[in-house]
């Protein structure tokens, strides 16, 4: 009794608004027509006393008229327009003056014409004036549609897009706006975006808007204010649809003023603008969310491959020595070189356990830094106990200045970096080859240069030297036993760090690992 005793009270309330509309409408409009047939006659009176012709004050009359038809809303007035100023044309101006009737023979046929005329006018000034209207309305029409496309194309996510779909609604119409977003098979808590200051917004949580918009979420067809469903919302609620997929509700506050038929499509034109965009936007999130499951399949592939393949080495070189130990029939200085062999390989799947950690934490975005002041020389020091045996082979020399060169790093990270880079450098350095370290240092930071004299690496190969598990000719390119992870490892670091990495040609043979690390500034205190 209660919901139909509301409807009533709100369809009557809806009726009322109407009717009041559409008679200060006819108020403005009769104003307008008694005030330009006034003038007409002001102006005939003008052209009387100066002795003008009839035709004269006749044309006055029909321009009267015809400006009567562009002001107006409707024929009706133009209609008026033209039978009174006729009409008074006559009563005023033709003989006997200030009576309907006409001594001359013609003066009917006159009339007759003058009130067709007056009709033609009007109705062709009326035409003109709805075709500019139509006119306006389309090119409105197409630059809010256009408007509406270009925001929506910026939009990132689906909140967005839903955000900026109800800000235009609420622009265009100035009524207020629900949106309820799709949860799977349910609605979400509805957004309500009000059109200016609306104070109270309670009237769109109620239990009766919620049911009308998961009706029209289920049946996919309009519900609420100015349909024969639910009627008795405060809003209508329209889908936002694409052919089967409905992707939310959207709910026009309709309290004040159903919708005209071009304001319901053009409604209807942005609510498919946005379904187009949300449909974008789900292709295109499924086709990332695709291509980052590929591209984490082919890493794990990687990553496998390189795993059984470069583990097994050490493994049985591990297992191997340890099996001679075991014998119990070796010299000094054989145990000695085992026991070497054995230390080596198993730093050296320290090393590879510590770059899959560090790749692991890079991947999820866990990786901190804890940076203190570190000395340069000593990071270095450290970097060369740990590189592979096959160091002694080679003529590693340090090229440090004189000064003391401290840098803001996290210890760690660095010592990775380093390690990584020599062992890359002795790794493609025959025997007896050259490799230094160089240190330069420029405003606020410094480069460290570590360069060898081996084969070199193609401008090719330059280009993706520094991707994760890049692989040439099917072999790896910064170790000839590594997971590919090295040289992917040091440009996050160096980049986590402020810095930046790069390769170029030693001359006459060789590469150089150029990176910057940020230098720590000393007080002096004296």
């Amino acid at each position: 009794m209660k919901n139909g005793c509301k409807k009533e009270m709100e369809g009557g309330r809806t009726m009322q608004i109407f009717n009041q509309k559409k008679k200060l409408e006819c108020l403005r409009d009769f104003l307008i027509t008694a005030g330009i047939l006034s003038a007409a006659t002001g102006i005939g009176f003008g052209f009387y006393t100066l002795g003008f012709s009839e035709e004269n004050i006749i044309i006055v009359y029909l321009l009267g008229a015809m400006i009567v038809a562009v002001l107006t809303a409707s024929r009706v007035w133009s209609g008026l327009a033209a039978l009174f100023s006729v009409l008074l044309f006559n009563y005023l101006f033709t003989v006997p003056r200030f009576s309907f009737s006409a001594y001359g023979s013609g003066y009917p046929v006159t009339f007759v014409i003058a009130f067709i005329a007056a009709m033609i006018v009007g109705n062709l000034a009326v035409q003109l004036k709805r075709q500019a209207e139509r006119s306006d309305k389309m090119a409105y029409r197409t630059q809010i549609l256009l408007e509406t496309n270009q925001m929506l194309q910026r939009a990132v996510n689906e909140k967005e897009i839903v955000e900026e779909t109800a800000g235009q609604i609420v622009k265009l119409f100035g009524r207020s706006v629900v949106c309820y977003r799709r949860n799977k098979k349910n609605l979400e808590n509805p957004v309500v975006y009000p059109a200016g200051q609306e104070n109270d917004l309670s009237v769109y949580f109620s239990d009766e808007e919620r049911e009308t918009a998961l009706w029209a979420f289920r049946n996919h067809k309009r519900a609420g204010a100015g349909t024969d469903i639910l009627s008795g919302a405060v809003c209508l609620y329209l889908t936002i649809r694409n052919k089967n997929n409905v992707y939310g509700v959207v709910g026009i506050d309709l309290r004040e003023m159903v919708l005209t038929t071009a304001e319901q499509n053009l409604l209807l034109s942005v609510l498919g603008e946005c379904a187009l965009a949300l449909e974008k936007e789900h292709y295109n999130r499924k086709r990332a969310e695709a291509a980052t499951k590929a591209k984490n399949e082919q890493l794990r592939a990687n990553l496998l491959r390189s795993i059984s393949h470069d583990l097994r080495t050490p493994l049985t070189s591990i297992s191997g020595n340890a099996d001679i130990l075991l014998q119990n029939h070796l010299d000094e200085e054989q145990r000695k070189r085992t026991c070497t062999y054995i230390y080596e390989d198993a730093i050296w799947m320290i090393n590879l356990v510590e770059n899959l950690l560090s790749a692991t934490r890079i991947e999820n975005g866990t990786m901190q830094l804890t940076k203190h002041a570190e000395l340069l020389e000593d990071i270095i020091d450290e970097a060369l106990k740990h590189i592979s045996r096959k160091s002694k082979e080679y003529e590693i020399k340090k090229e440090l200045p004189d000064e003391v060169l401290l840098v803001n790093v996290d210890s760690r990270l660095i010592l990775q970096v380093f390690i990584n880079l020599l062992d890359n450098a002795v790794k493609y350095t025959p025997p007896g080859g050259t490799i230094s370290i160089e240190t330069e240092t420029e405003t606020k930071f410094v480069h460290v240069r570590i360069a060898d004299s081996g084969i070199g690496i193609s401008e090719e190969k330059k280009k993706h030297i520094f991707d994760m598990f890049y692989m040439a000719n099917e072999k790896i390119v910064d170790s000839r036993r590594s997971l590919g992870l090295g040289l992917a490892l040091c440009r996050s670091i160096v980049t986590a760090h402020g810095g930046t990495i790069r390769v170029y040609d030693n001359h006459p043979k060789g590469s150089v690992f150029d990176f910057t690390l940020p230098l720590e500034e000393v007080a002096i205190h004296e």
